[in-house]
């Protein structure tokens, strides 16, 4: 059965693990969040030791293909976020011992 881990719950393992107040935490998960996500707006590279990499990567226009209805339909140049999971995150995800 999968779960999802919640905003909430990351601010309650704070709560647990670091002792300040719930709003607090909520603050300084907040911080963190919005200080990832303007890193990467500005193209930087966002690497947590032990964790992985987040980074932005442009992908150009092409050319698609409803699978549904076999209808070809333009896709416009983007820019997509992508994540790219440490060694040692790989092995505990893996079973294996890291």
């Amino acid at each position: 059965m999968s779960t999802t881990v919640t905003r909430a719950e990351l601010v309650e393992a704070l709560v647990r693990e670091v002792g300040l107040s719930r709003q607090d935490c909520a603050t300084l998960l907040e911080s963190i969040l919005e200080s990832m996500i303007a890193a990467m707006e500005a193209g930087e590279t966002v690497k947590l030791a032990r964790f992985g990499n987040f980074a932005v990567r442009s992908k150009r226009a092409r050319v698609g293909r409803n699978p549904k209805t076999g209808v070809e339909a333009a896709i416009a140049a983007r820019r997509v976020a992508t994540f790219k999971p440490s060694p040692m995150l790989r092995a505990v995800v893996d079973g294996d011992s890291a």
